[in-house]
């Protein structure tokens, strides 16, 4: 008998909550269809709109979230749970959590502002927070840069969007500025005519705005060269350690001498 009235409240229990369970799982997983299907419609338009990928990003994560949330409100909804005390408790808990975590609410909140006033993305070189790279992604709470070398440092949002933010990409030109030093005997417009052609020469050089060679400074060993080629972010490196290469190549095939300590020797009277 005992053995029955087990059996008999399993097939209640099943046939009263049964059902349930499996409209829940029906429910998630074509909610989950669903989501899918949303998320990849909203990127293909994003994508015709020509939106910023760093935007993309984000929307996409945001209405994600948000649509997983309410479908796993919908899933409680179907198993009995009352949404409406479920949703108060959501409520408070999201109020302590909140004070717990006033960090993440800023890197969120800094995320928005990224996004809104949009100082920078994906694919600008950055200088932020100390550190120095091409930014890789921009996410909810967190943005993601690689430095040059090939390191990935993640900074919270919340101190990004706080801080100073150094874009070198913004403007789609840099300049490289170099400092380059000869002797007091050695000739000003000769060297500069063999400076500036070191840069002219260079197709890497951008001819707009134009290179400058100016003298900067007269030094106690040297007559010392502001040169100032122009180059595009991607070119910046090459144009610096090049010009530095060809501008002491074509210096020694002149004759025009850059100071150096030279060793002196001492002789002694016999």
């Amino acid at each position: 008998m005992e053995l029955e009235k087990w059996i008999d409240k399993g097939i209640d229990f099943a046939s009263e909550y049964g059902i349930k369970v499996i409209a829940a799982i029906a429910i998630w997983i074509i909610g989950s269809w669903i989501i899918k299907r949303i998320t990849r419609g909203l990127e293909v338009v994003m994508t015709k709109k020509d939106y910023d990928k760093s935007l993309q990003k984000f929307l996409l994560n945001l209405v994600g979230w948000i649509l997983k949330i309410l479908l796993i409100i919908a899933i409680l909804g179907k198993l009995g749970v009352e949404t409406t005390s479920f949703a108060a408790v959501i409520a408070a808990a999201g109020l302590a959590i909140g004070l717990a975590l006033q960090g993440s609410l800023g890197n969120f909140a800094g995320g928005v502002l990224l996004m809104i006033f949009k100082p920078i993305k994906i694919g600008d070189l950055i200088e932020a927070q100390g550190e120095l790279g091409v930014v890789k992604e921009i996410e909810i709470f967190t943005t993601k840069i690689l430095t040059p070398t090939n390191k990935e440092v993640i900074i919270p949002n919340g101190a990004l969007s706080n801080g100073n933010i150094t874009n070198y990409s913004s403007e789609g030109k840099l300049r490289v500025d170099l400092t380059i030093g000869v002797g007091y005997d050695e000739d000003i417009k000769k060297t500069k005519d063999v400076l500036m052609k070191v840069l002219t020469s260079d197709p890497k050089v951008l001819k707009d705005p134009a290179p400058s060679i100016n003298v900067s400074e007269l030094a106690d060993s040297s007559v010392n060269f502001a040169v100032r080629p122009w180059s595009s972010v991607a070119d910046y490196w090459d144009v610096y350690f090049g010009t530095l290469e060809r501008c002491k190549l074509a210096l020694d095939e002149a004759g025009i001498e850059i100071p150096y300590p030279h060793a002196v020797e001492i002789q002694k009277e016999g």
